[in-house]
């Protein structure tokens, strides 16, 4: 009975250690070597114009800063160093969210603390895996391909851009598998909402298969705003006479 209520007790206290409720958010900022009074900026997109909108402002002290606030559902969101040469993308979410700002890399930038954030660091490190033989192969023959341009070597040149073009189509197509296996093993991820509403958009989805996973995303994900787009043009797709537009009054017939 005492051991009962001993882990009870723990798991209270665990609970209770979270410094966030429901639907709030609190991003703790590691930011060695930046000078104080450096500005950060939380930047998000306008629902209706799409264009980015700035949140909230805060001061790097001591190398540390501290941004907190109430948030709807999952949605990309970018951190804004000044001096730095690039955003920090994350998914701003419910919990509490970390993050190791790389001021000399800005893209070597670390976050994690959350569901979604950890998913969306792993992702990436696979993707970065998948494309790595296009970028070494940019890597590796950029100078020759310059010297080529420089002569003139229309056959080397020519050379190159098929073994590249063969390279890419090889690449997108490991990597569109790659996003279909995510998206069918990660319901409860956002990223898998992301993924299946770029499915749609691509002509050449197959309908039942994009319907299927989104039927097996989580309730949360179906509520979300990709995921009522993503209901919304299955049903077009489906139905493609509904939601079209009514003739305006004197067209012609």
């Amino acid at each position: 009975m005492k051991k009962i209520l001993f882990l009870l007790t723990a798991s209270v206290a665990i609970i209770s250690c979270s410094k966030v409720k429901d639907g709030e958010y609190l991003i703790t900022g590691t930011a060695t070597g930046i000078e104080n009074g450096k500005t950060i900026i939380l930047q998000g997109q306008d629902p209706t114009t799409k264009m980015a909108v700035s949140l909230d402002t805060v001061k790097v002290e001591n190398g540390k800063f501290e941004i907190k606030g109430k948030v709807k559902e999952p949605a990309f969101h970018t951190l804004i160093v000044q001096g730095a040469n690039g955003p920090i993308p994350f998914i701003l979410e419910t919990g509490e969210i970390t993050v190791t700002v790389d001021k000399d890399s800005i893209h070597k930038s670390k976050i994690s603390g959350t569901y979604n954030n950890d998913e969306y660091v792993k992702f990436n490190e696979d993707m970065t895996k998948t494309q790595k033989s296009l970028v070494d192969f940019q890597k590796k023959n950029t100078q020759k391909m310059q010297q080529a341009q420089q002569a003139q070597d229309t056959a080397t040149i020519n050379g190159l851009m098929k073994q590249y073009m063969t390279l890419q189509t090889e690449v997108q197509e490991n990597s569109k598998k790659k996003y279909l296996a995510y998206a069918e093993t990660h319901p409860k991820a956002f990223i898998s909402a992301l993924i299946i509403q770029s499915m749609i958009n691509d002509p050449s989805t197959d309908i039942k298969k994009a319907e299927g996973l989104y039927n097996s995303l989580d309730e949360s994900l179906k509520n979300s705003s990709p995921g009522k787009e993503i209901k919304t043009k299955l049903g077009q797709m489906k139905n493609p006479a509904v939601g079209a537009s009514a003739a305006p009054v004197g067209s012609p017939k």
